[in-house]
This record gives C-alpha cells, sequence and structure tokens, in this order.
C-alpha cells in the first residue's frame, strides 16, 4: 500500500482507467461488472470517470501514476448511495478495497447519505465477508446469483479517521 494515492477521477484517467479495466482478469471484471469488458467500451470508461450532483468517482493510483482501483458511487436505488469497487487483481488483499470505500462513504456522508447498497456476485466470497465484518446488520437479499446489500453508513467511524 506504500506509494498509493486515492483522489477523485477526472476525465483526463480515460486512457488510464481503459487500461486498468483491460488489465483486470476476466475473474475480477466479472466480479465487478457480473461480465467481461476486455475491450471497455467508451460509455463505460465516460460512466466510470462521471462526477456530478448524482455521481461520485475515484481512483487509487500506485506509483507513477498507473490506475490500480477504481471505485464509484451514485443516488438512487434503495439506498441513499449505491457503491461499486475494484482493485487490480495484484493489488488485492493489501486494504485498498476498504480504503476506497471508507474514502467514498465519508464523501457520499458530507453530502448526506445515511445508508449504503450494493450489488454483490453470489461467488465474491472475500467481498461478501468484508461487509460482514463492516456492516454487521446490513440487510441481504439473494436474487438470480447476486446479492443486494444495504447497510447504515456509520459516521461516527468514518469521520474518526
Amino acid at each position: 500500500m506504500n506509494g498509493t494515492q486515492i483522489r477523485p477521477a477526472c476525465p483526463d484517467d480515460e486512457e488510464g482507467i481503459r487500461r486498468f479495466l483491460a488489465g483486470l482478469s476476466l475473474h475480477t471484471q466479472t466480479l465487478r461488472f457480473f461480465t467481461g469488458v476486455a475491450n471497455p467500451a467508451a460509455g463505460l470508461v465516460r460512466t466510470l470517470l462521471a462526477v456530478d450532483e448524482r455521481r461520485d468517482a475515484l481512483v487509487a493510483t500506485a506509483e507513477g501514476g498507473e490506475i490500480v482501483g477504481h471505485a464509484m458511487s451514485y443516488r438512487g436505488g434503495c439506498s441513499d448511495v449505491e457503491i461499486a469497487v475494484v482493485v487490480t487483481d495484484r493489488w488485492q488483499g493489501f486494504g485498498l478495497g476498504p480504503r476506497l470505500v471508507d474514502t467514498l462513504l465519508m464523501r457520499a456522508a458530507v453530502r448526506g447519505a445515511r445508508t449504503v447498497g450494493m450489488d454483490v456476485l453470489g461467488e465474491n466470497r472475500r467481498v461478501l465477508r468484508l461487509i460482514r465484518r463492516l456492516w454487521p446488520d446490513a440487510e441481504m437479499t439473494v436474487a438470480s446469483g447476486a446479492v443486494a446489500v444495504t447497510a447504515m453508513i456509520d459516521r461516527h467511524g468514518l469521520f474518526a479517521e
């Protein structure tokens, strides 16, 4: 995790996000997007970088500026904010995903969000364990191989850091 930085995504990240997505294993692509995205369409790349009154996006970069993680949120759905996070394969397991989640939720809480939602592929055991650790009282509903998660944002825990 040394040398990594989390910052807001910007339009200049388009090529970096394209390389990042193409560099994810098919397994990681499927866990995040529920399908492979070996050749990410321009519309997907723009969506991942969109920041406005309803959407937020962060990137995690390694030394040299390579994008190694992405997190996004948007208002709507069954909770105040829906989130999605993905970390490149070689950076998984080092705590970068939880850092992205914390930063994203802190930004959402400042804007008034109190609940968080996400859809997780049922086979994504690592993320489901993380959710149980972060939100032991989360509501989880299984449908069609995916788990819909809704939880309260712990504002005290986020702002304690």
